[in-house]
């Protein structure tokens, strides 16, 4: 039984929960983080007092994208993890991508999820949007040509950015008309694991 630590309204979480389904494991998430805080337990398993932490029958690993490059070939074999190194490469970039797409598109969330609206700073709200679909255009641009991230078929690559596009696609911001990305997004609401743990209200 795998067990994943940390609250689901989280992008790092959700990443992970959603990567347990779609490799069809067996899980139970536990609240950790934000307004559930984390125990003296927790934090002897992850010092850095950050969420998700895994512990896969008593190998306990953070960080969420090392999470998925572990689940990847360790439950999913070659098909989420291909043995040629290129293949593999092809999706891995997308997911060291989104570490840099994440602080960009930090200041709307927080100002439009998670501050009252007589606190928000709108003009930070327009930079990181303004921003993000600057990026997004990279994304859609490479979604020309071909239909996902990791390759032809979907794969762990898709999965850091398909967290945070939905979050994109749900904010109250301008967007640039970018047809690849929302039909990438439109196929990946047809996934059931998605729909469970990427597409709950943001919070």
């Amino acid at each position: 039984m795998l067990t994943i630590w940390g609250r689901l309204n989280s992008h790092n979480v959700k990443k992970v929960a959603w990567f347990a389904e779609e490799l069809g494991l067996s899980f139970v998430r536990h609240d950790i983080g934000g307004q559930f805080g984390m125990s003296d337990a927790y934090l002897a398993m992850n010092p850095n007092a950050l969420i998700p932490t895994i512990d896969d029958n008593g190998f306990i690993l953070w960080e969420s994208n090392a999470i998925l490059r572990y689940l990847a070939p360790r439950h999913g074999g070659a098909r989420w993890w291909p043995d040629e190194p290129q293949l593999r490469a092809l999706g891995d970039r997308w997911m060291e991508w989104q570490n840099g797409y994440a602080p960009v598109q930090l200041d709307a969330f927080v100002n439009l999820v998670r501050t009252a609206p007589d606190k928000r700073d709108m003009a930070a709200v327009a930079r990181s949007a303004q921003r993000c679909g600057e990026l997004m255009a990279i994304l859609d641009r490479y979604l020309a040509q071909t239909p996902w991230l990791s390759g032809e078929d979907f794969g762990v690559g898709d999965v850091p950015m398909g967290v945070y596009v939905h979050t994109w696609f749900t904010l109250d911001i301008e967007r640039p008309d970018l047809p690849n990305l929302a039909d990438w997004y439109n196929r990946l609401q047809s996934r059931p694991g998605y729909a469970s743990q990427v597409m709950i209200p943001l919070t």
